[in-house]
């Protein structure tokens, strides 16, 4: 990984058509080693945290043959006009082994499913629902028929036969900012973006639950590919004041645990302050990609899940374009 990012400076350029992680595979013999996933079920076990609400929460690590990239939260909302269903989960497989735990649950057919946006993760399991129950944001879906079948790729590459028979598949229906009515849910779309261009959060009024999409980390470092801090800061001051007025009891991170919005806006907020505040801080001081990504994390930000990792990435991801804002200011001079 070290080696990709140091060769960074000069392929600046290709940084942002980078796949989405922009990490390596395990190496053959790492993953002749791995046997846990050899059954390839991903023991999904919805938990109920609101009434008809249920979250499936995944682990809070890189993608790996052993977790078959089960590292996102996904949910559904069981209603008296059939199941809402969040976000699909990394493969064709999570999406069908989602569809078996929602029958577990009720009969009640997926009428449905939101992407909230397009990083693989959430959407490459649209394959095990029907093609007119898809519906993102404009934005998501444009980046699904751009970069999806690359994302799909990697996640190969980076998950192993967990992925056997996965496509990506775009949603047909574009949400718009509103509301829309489930029975007695009333679940309002708010349209942002900073994580992505194309950021979807939903507001169940009946319950309070916010289902945040990746605009929110709970626990665990953000990811950065698509990344405008600017723009992500200011969507966490929506949060917050959405937050504020009362309406929502509960959120729903991208990654990470469910809880009280509170926690989960702060630590989200604090690591994209710091990490900004580092970068630029660097630049400024004229320091290259290598001595960049040898600064050490302060202990709050290294107490997050795949912290080390996160960082290495978002140097990939945010420094070149940062360092050129710095040589820009200072006349071409480091």
């Amino acid at each position: 990984m070290k080696t990709v990012i140091r060769a960074l400076p000069a392929l600046a350029a290709q940084v942002a058509q980078i796949a989405l992680f922009a990490a390596l595979a395990l190496p053959a013999a790492a993953r002749a080693g791995e046997e846990s996933y050899q059954n390839y079920d991903y023991a999904l076990a919805p938990r109920r945290i609101a009434a008809d609400t249920y979250v499936l929460v995944g682990r809070n690590e890189d993608f790996t043959p052993r977790n078959g990239g089960n590292i996102v939260n996904t949910a559904f909302i069981v209603t008296d006009d059939g199941v809402v269903v969040i976000d699909t989960g990394p493969s064709r497989r999570y999406g069908e082994q989602l569809r078996q735990a929602i029958a577990r649950i009720t009969d009640k057919p997926v009428v449905r499913v939101f992407n909230t946006h397009h990083h693989p993760d959430h959407f490459l399991g649209n394959q095990a629902f029907a093609a007119p129950t898809l519906a993102a944001l404009p934005g998501t879906i444009d980046g699904i028929r751009r970069d999806g079948n690359a994302f799909a790729e990697n996640l190969y590459r980076l998950s192993g036969d967990w992925m056997l028979g996965t496509e990506a598949v775009a949603p047909a229906a574009p949400v718009a900012a509103g509301t829309q009515n489930f029975g007695r849910h009333r679940l309002e779309a708010i349209a942002d973006l900073g994580h992505t261009d194309a950021d979807l959060v939903l507001l169940d009024t009946a319950t309070g639950v916010l289902f945040a999409g990746d605009l929110l980390f709970h626990g665990r470092a953000p990811t950065t590919p698509h990344a405008d801090i600017a723009h992500w800061l200011a969507a966490l001051d929506h949060l917050e004041r959405l937050a504020a007025s009362g309406r929502v009891s509960l959120v729903v991170p991208g990654h990470g645990e469910v809880a009280a919005p509170a926690e989960p806006i702060r630590q989200t907020r604090h690591y994209l302050r710091w990490l900004d505040a580092t970068l630029r801080q660097a630049a400024d001081d004229g320091l290259d990609m290598n001595e960049v990504l040898a600064l050490p994390l302060p202990p709050d930000i290294a107490a997050l899940a795949v912290s080390e990792a996160e960082y290495r990435r978002s140097v990939g991801h945010l420094f070149p374009a940062i360092e050129q804002e710095a040589l820009a200011r200072h006349g071409g001079r480091p």
